[in-house]
């Protein structure tokens, strides 16, 4: 697929900078499967290419940066498999396999999926609309890509408080907790990331790749938590549990969890 051919992103690159915009501005920017598949192109594109130095991760429009997966997605009908994210489309695992510095440029609402994405890019800049958090068990269901690194990056007591509670924080809450690098204002966003960018592409791209590849190593050891939530989110997603969550995002209501509890 040519970037010519992608429907839910835009990929651009502008001297030694690329910059992957999930633009499905409609539904929030939400990850749906198509989405999935073209930004894991994309970052495979700029990671091999060598004029690349940096990959610029943001959304479409003012409102979100992504509100994580398309609950529509979700949906499994009888004698269905749930669809989740393997070799060639998932997100969160293909961002660490980028060896050039990853910046996640967050404005509005970065929640669930994106949430988990934007704290594994390298750096986190955020505008002051930024509005963090999980909402899996909301929802019925639950991201197992963002467990173990999300604990490392916010400590493990804040990691649980956020899954559990699937709160929102501010971008000024995100800051003091160590999950962002910088907020600014929102009209200065796109200034600052280029800044950021400037000053990373002044340094030599080989010396940034080996410290690239010494933090990824450290934790590197998290991929088998990873290959284990990925088997149980599939099993987990086709139960009447999960699905009372899909359906209720449907059908504009409540979901009722607790008459599936056994």
């Amino acid at each position: 697929m040519s970037k010519q051919q992608f429907q839910d992103i835009i990929y651009k690159k502008e001297g030694h900078k690329a910059q992957i915009t999930v633009n499905r501005p409609d539904v929030l920017n939400a990850f749906r499967h198509q989405t999935y598949v073209e930004f894991c192109l994309a970052c495979a594109d700029a990671s091999a290419d060598s004029s690349i130095g940096v990959l610029v991760i943001t959304g479409s429009g003012k409102r979100a940066f992504s509100s994580g997966g398309d609950v529509r997605g979700y949906e499994v009908k009888p004698g269905e498999q749930s669809h989740v994210p393997g070799f060639g489309d998932n997100i969160y695992e293909t961002i660490r396999k980028v060896i050039k510095p990853t910046i996640a440029m967050v404005r509005g609402w970065c929640i669930g999926g994106a949430n988990v994405l934007a704290a594994e890019c390298d750096i986190t800049i955020a505008s002051e609309s930024a509005m963090f958090g999980q909402n899996g068990p909301r929802m019925g269901s639950y991201n197992p890509w963002g467990f173990a690194y999300m604990a490392r990056i916010v400590g493990e007591k804040k990691a649980r408080e956020m899954w559990f509670l699937c709160r929102r924080y501010t971008a000024q809450d995100a800051l003091e907790m160590g999950l962002v690098n910088k907020v600014v204002p929102d009209d200065k966003l796109e200034a600052e990331v280029d800044q950021w960018c400037t000053e990373i592409l002044s340094l030599s791209p080989s010396a940034l790749e080996a410290v690239k590849l010494h933090f990824q190593a450290d934790s590197e050891h998290i991929q088998g938590f990873w290959d284990l939530g990925s088997q149980a989110i599939r099993w987990y997603m086709a139960s009447p549990e999960a699905q009372e969550g899909v359906n209720a995002f449907i059908e504009k209501r409540k979901p009722d969890f607790w008459k599936y509890r056994k």
